[in-house]
């Protein structure tokens, strides 16, 4: 409080705009990284059990990464309410948007959970008919969606302390839940200390304690330390308003992102025509992809809350000079992730025990995707200030434009016409697409929006 009784402003419209954006996305960065590094490790271990094992788990992927589409979604929706509201001295409406979300965060996973009991198996019987790749996926699959509450709250809570600037307790948690994931991977799938050997049962078990776990403590910070908001439960009731206004935002980044599981689940029913091991092969390039998509996202996370927050304090400056730091940020991990991809992809698939076949299509599957590396951190980021500034239906309509309009039909025509080293080429050429239709939307948003502050 200031001596005036009035609330101090939030650091998000005082402090210099680079010294923000690089004190609240480093620790989102920094855990995001962790992040994608236990996610490599989980696939390396799981690698060791057998190709059938890691392709299982990679025909599982487009299901886990749904769970993460809705619930990341919802919580665009929720950021972008909460900072704006924030922004604004909305006090209620804050408290208003932190406790709905909650609701809502609950009842998705509900979702998931009567999917992982009735309709796991289901989901593998029509994509395959190996049996071997039914059981353990089914296994795993079921495992990690009947107990996604832990990374439903997880994320919810994570938004929340987000939205209010407190960026650093997101580090902690899911440092905290890697860790866990990390240590309990070898222990419960190969059955070491005493435990018994659980396979790819130990895999998804390793995952959803380590979910849990960070989800409990980020409850614990954001009681104790978020003094922004109040998550006070007793008498809440739903509010149809708030909850409309969540979703009116954030429900194009649901359906944004789950286009991606239908690309995912498309590209891998393709790629099945040819060989198993091809689709090992693309699990792999998600699972590495991650280590640099990750701290853009990371980026992204600490963008939007700023970008809300000073939109709803019309500070047109701030906004602009926010979007150009966070795209040279982005742009740069991008190129540092492309020359990687270029030079090193054969040590990159050594790490997941690779046979002489899955080096024959992984090398240069890895080398072609990743030319799209060049344009996709530009586009993240746009997409994403669509989203803070409350237009989150121009990140949909690129996205769907991108990956179901562009990715499928090419790969499907460059696999029947030319075979399946083709079928990579449809990422690339995607992506410059993408990189068109976003600079025109966002000149559209720019001018309605952005230059009348």
């Amino acid at each position: 409080m200031t001596i005036s009784g009035k609330p101090a402003e939030n650091k998000m419209g005082v402090m210099p705009i680079s010294r923000l954006l690089f004190t609240m996305s480093l620790p989102m960065i920094l855990s995001m990284l962790v992040q994608a590094l236990y996610n490599i490790i989980d696939s390396i271990f799981v690698a060791r059990l057998g190709e059938t094992a890691l392709a299982a788990v990679s025909l599982a992927f487009p299901v886990q990464n749904l769970i993460i589409a809705v619930s990341t979604g919802t919580g665009v929706g929720v950021n972008a309410l909460l900072s704006r509201s924030l922004g604004e001295k909305n006090q209620k409406n804050a408290n208003l948007a932190a406790v709905n979300g909650l609701f809502v965060f609950f009842l998705s996973y509900l979702l998931f959970a009567v999917f992982g009991i009735f309709f796991a198996r289901i989901y593998f019987t029509v994509q395959t008919s190996n049996p071997e790749i039914i059981r353990q996926g089914t296994t795993y699959l079921s495992i990690c969606s009947i107990f996604s509450f832990g990374i439903f709250l997880e994320i919810a809570l994570e938004r929340i302390m987000q939205s209010t600037g407190r960026t650093i307790y997101n580090m902690i948690t899911q440092g905290l839940g890697a860790i866990i994931n990390i240590i309990l991977d070898p222990i419960l799938i190969f059955g070491l200390l005493g435990f018994p050997r659980m396979g790819i049962m130990g895999a998804a078990a390793a995952t959803v304690i380590g979910q849990i776990a960070a989800m409990l403590l980020l409850l614990y910070f954001n009681i104790t330390k978020n003094t922004d908001v109040n998550l006070n439960m007793r008498s809440f009731r739903p509010n149809a308003e708030i909850i409309a206004e969540i979703y009116r935002v954030g429900l194009p980044s649901i359906i944004m992102q789950s286009i991606s599981s239908v690309m995912t689940f498309g590209v891998n029913k393709i790629l099945l025509l040819f060989s198993e091991t091809a689709v090992s092969v693309f699990g792999i390039y998600f699972k590495l992809q991650s280590f640099i998509f990750m701290p853009v996202f990371g980026l992204n996370n600490a963008m939007v809350p700023i970008v809300a927050y000073n939109y709803g304090a019309a500070k047109k400056d701030r906004i602009m000079k926010t979007i150009r730091a966070s795209v040279t940020a982005a742009v740069a991990i991008m190129l540092v992730g492309l020359a990687i991809f270029q030079i090193f992809p054969e040590q990159l698939l050594y790490l997941f025990d690779a046979s002489e076949n899955m080096m024959g299509i992984g090398v240069p599957a890895l080398r072609i995707i990743s030319l799209s590396f060049l344009f996709a951190g530009y586009c993240i980021v746009i997409g994403s200030v669509f989203q803070a500034l409350g237009n989150g239906v121009y990140s949909l309509i690129t996205s769907a434009a991108r990956q179901l309009v562009c990715i499928l039909p090419a790969a499907w025509f460059f696999a029947a016409e030319f075979g399946l080293h083709a079928v990579w080429y449809a990422f690339p050429l995607a992506e410059i697409i993408s990189v068109v239709l976003t600079t025109v939307l966002f000149r559209r948003i720019y001018q309605k929006k952005i230059q009348l502050l």
